[in-house]
């Protein structure tokens, strides 16, 4: 862990900042009354930002009580640094913000300019709900009925009942395919994916599909190569030479977009893509195809 190599500032340094060996290091305290993945995904945003220094993150969740609240204002105390909150709770908002104003730490309620445009183009005012987002709704049952649709629809699995997914990933190995997908079920999409086998025609259920977003995913010959000996490692076997070696994979690469041109399926380059950016694409698609099957149903 890089606190383990930390030492103490040196006054050279802005306060409240570590040196590492390499790097420079800064703490932010996450502290929710729910699961933090809000405060997770806004710290990652923000933080790359920043080149210059890393952040060191203590997450704090479902704090809500004030006994729980003060183990972690004892902790900031400790090692002082950003604190980021999300509590719907207002007793124990000002007592963070108190607390902090009194260790000289910054306290950012991250959702608040948010809640206060909302209120007031609404004209309303919030429920102050602990964990409003995760309530047993019709939402929520439909991101599990999509995650248990992409797992049984998997690798290749269940090709005769892809009819009824939402989007259908296809593509050579090791291009994304089922990280891509579960991101997707996790926000509601039931996704599917089919690999395409160099030494098999692509599966003639595919070509029938008529209700699902197809999508072909390809990625440049050599970071397939890297990965897929990566992939490789502590297999001996001469067979899985052509698996990772270049010029095999860029014939595969020639066949996989000549059967998705003849498709006339979009492809989406995945190479310096992160899947959570491919993801974003694939939904900027999804909902253009909705919003056009919803003019001409219209």
């Amino acid at each position: 862990m890089p606190s383990n190599n930390l030492q103490k500032t040196s006054d050279a340094l802005p306060p409240k900042l570590e040196k590492g060996q390499n790097t420079t290091y800064y703490h932010v305290h996450l502290i929710s009354d729910t699961t933090g993945e809000t405060l997770n995904t806004v710290l990652k945003a923000t933080a790359a930002q920043f080149d210059s220094a890393k952040p060191l993150d203590h997450i704090e969740t479902m704090v809500r009580s004030l006994p729980k609240l003060n183990e972690v204002l004892a902790r900031i105390e400790a090692s002082p640094g950003l604190v980021l909150y999300t509590m719907a709770d207002e007793e124990l908002r000002r007592h963070l913000e108190v607390k902090c104003a009194e260790l000289q730490v910054p306290a950012i309620p991250i959702l608040d300019p948010l809640l206060n445009a909302f209120g007031d183009y609404l004209d309303d005012q919030q429920s102050h709900e602990t964990g409003a987002q995760y309530r047993l709704d019709d939402d929520y049952f439909r991101r599990i009925s999509a995650i248990d649709y992409t797992l049984a629809h998997d690798d290749g699995q269940m090709l005769w009942d892809l009819e009824t997914a939402d989007v259908v990933l296809v593509g050579i190995s090791r291009t994304s395919k089922t990280p891509t997908c579960m991101y997707l079920a996790n926000r509601g999409i039931k996704a599917a994916n089919v690999p395409l086998v160099p030494s098999q025609d692509p599966p003639v259920e595919l070509a029938a599909l008529s209700k699902p977003l197809m999508i072909g995913l390809v990625a440049s010959p050599d970071r397939l190569a890297q990965i897929r000996e990566n992939r490789m490692r502590g297999f001996d076997s001469d067979k899985l030479d052509d698996y990772s070696d270049t010029q095999k994979i860029r014939e595969e690469l020639l066949k996989a977009k000549r059967y998705f041109a003849k498709m006339g399926w979009p492809t989406i380059d995945v190479t310096r893509r992160s899947v959570e950016e491919t993801a974003a694409s694939i939904l900027s698609r999804l909902t253009a195809k909705t919003e056009k099957e919803n003019q001409h149903n219209g």
